[in-house]
């Protein structure tokens, strides 16, 4: 099956990302924060808008739904129960929602908000991670109504899919990750050249995104909380009471928050 998966810009930084079905010119998109720019893509495109995903509560995740369900009528609307949308169905971890056929499996991913969903989609053996805020290129979801424990928690579950995985954040932020990255292993020089990249491809407009699990182990102090060079950078800015990844990953988001 042909399934395109292409990112519509919103606001300043966010990705709303869209499922297109070449065969029969269906569209399934994820987080739409604005209506506008989704209904100009699909009309452009000539796409039919057959479900809604979202992963939390957000406004600039759900702003759109309202507008698009109005639109669109017939869409059939997927979300946690605590997203505040009228959805169709209601997902919780271990729901499984179709797209053409093709499974998702839905995963609670808390941490940045309470009730935080990922959809894990498997497209012909290839896995394709949609987890809003929770991970971003190079970062990690500002802790809202989660708790820092929750994010550690879905950031251990993240990192236990396949290497080739490809994940799909909602934001732009690579570019700024990795400069605070870069303050925590000065030395890594993956993270070097990836900044690199990543200021030309935004200065040209072009996504960053999606990356690979195998990509962000290299490239993210939050994926990196076990390695020494990590536990040096945090201890070189703040006093932290042991080594264990927990402890590292809370002093990492907050030391990001003051970024």
């Amino acid at each position: 099956m042909s399934i395109r998966i292409h990112p519509i810009k919103a606001f300043n930084d966010n990705y709303i990302w869209t499922l297109i079905n070449e065969g029969n010119k269906q569209a399934i998109v994820i987080d739409p924060g604005q209506a506008e720019p989704v209904i100009t893509y699909l009309e452009d495109n000539e796409l039919e808008l057959t479900s809604i995903w979202t992963t939390h509560h957000h406004y600039d995740h759900v702003g759109g739904v309202a507008e698009l369900q109005e639109a669109y009528p017939m869409t059939h609307l997927v979300a946690h129960g605590e997203h505040t949308v009228d959805e169709d169905q209601t997902i919780k971890d271990g729901s499984t929602v179709s797209a053409w056929g093709c499974a998702a499996q839905v995963w609670d991913v808390s941490g940045h908000t309470a009730s935080h969903m990922a959809y894990i989609l498997d497209i012909d053996g290839q896995k394709h991670c949609f987890c809003g805020d929770t991970l971003f290129s190079a970062g990690c979801g500002r802790v809202f109504t989660g708790t820092i424990e929750q994010l550690h928690d879905s950031f251990e579950r993240l990192n236990r899919l396949p290497a080739e995985t490809l994940l799909y954040p909602a934001h732009e932020y690579t570019a700024s990750n990795l400069r605070f990255g870069l303050t925590i292993e000065p030395a890594n020089e993956v993270m070097q050249q990836t900044l690199a990249q990543a200021e030309a491809q935004t200065a040209q407009g072009v996504p960053t995104l999606p990356v690979t699990l195998a990509h962000e182990r290299a490239v993210n102090v939050f994926l990196r909380t076990q390695e020494p060079t990590v536990i040096a950078g945090v201890k070189s800015q703040v006093a932290i009471d042991d080594d264990k990844p927990l402890t590292v990953f809370a002093a990492l988001r907050e030391l990001k928050d003051n970024f």
